[in-house]
């Protein structure tokens, strides 16, 4: 349980940096356009407040390899950030109407949430 919980923790830090790379890097470019469904206008007009987006995914990127190498408290940490990346991506499904936002940021999140009680209370 505890290989896979860590495999969960690993694929939603990893998707979190992927998400920060488009937003603050890609994003007035044709591959974060296309990711985010934006047209060049919008991405042009939106640019700083993508790049600030894509910063907070990096802290969550942070926070989630920094609970897979703590042997105290990395448990812990590891809910609080997973609890944080799915209530983002709940809200950000919610807000935008967009169910793809639900699939590819809370569903993860939430199975790696799982996999760490079930690892904690079992």
């Amino acid at each position: 349980m505890e290989i896979l919980s860590l495999v969960f923790i690993a694929l939603v830090a990893l998707l979190h940096f992927y998400f920060m790379i488009l937003e603050m890097f890609y994003w007035t470019k044709p591959r974060g356009q296309k990711a985010f469904g934006v047209t060049p206008e919008f991405a042009e007009e939106s640019k700083v407040l993508a790049a600030n987006q894509g910063l907070y995914n990096g802290f969550l990127t942070a926070g989630l390899i920094w609970a897979m190498v703590d042997q105290t408290y990395g448990d812990k940490i590891a809910i609080f950030f997973l609890i944080c990346v799915t209530l983002a991506g709940l809200y950000g499904s919610y807000s935008t109407k967009n169910k793809k936002i639900f699939f590819v940021q809370a569903v993860p999140a939430m199975i790696a949430l799982a996999l760490t009680l079930l690892k904690i209370y079992n």
